[in-house]
C-alpha cells in the first residue's frame, strides 16, 4: 500500500511539474504586455484631434494590424 501511495505521489508531482514547465514555456508576458501598450496607444490616438492629414487614421489602422499580428504570434506559439 505504501509503495502504491509513493508511486501516486511521485506521478502526481511529475505531472504537476510538467504542467508548470508547459505553462512557463507557453506564457507570453512580453507579447501580452505589448497588446496592452498597443491598445493604450490606440486609445490615445483615437482621442487626438483628427487634423493630421490622414496620418492619425493610418496610424490607427497600423496599430490594429499590429495587435492582430501579436495575437497571431501568441496563437502560433501556443500550438508549437
Amino acid at each position: 500500500m505504501t509503495t502504491s501511495l509513493t508511486r501516486s505521489v511521485l506521478l502526481g508531482g511529475a505531472l504537476a511539474g510538467c504542467l508548470c514547465i508547459g505553462y512557463a514555456l507557453g506564457a507570453q508576458p512580453h507579447m501580452d504586455a505589448s497588446i496592452g501598450l498597443l491598445q493604450s496607444a490606440r486609445t490615445e490616438l483615437a482621442q487626438a484631434t483628427p487634423n493630421k492629414g490622414g496620418h492619425r487614421e493610418k496610424a490607427l489602422g497600423l496599430i490594429d494590424q499590429a495587435i492582430a499580428e501579436v495575437r497571431a504570434g501568441i496563437a502560433f506559439a501556443a500550438t508549437h
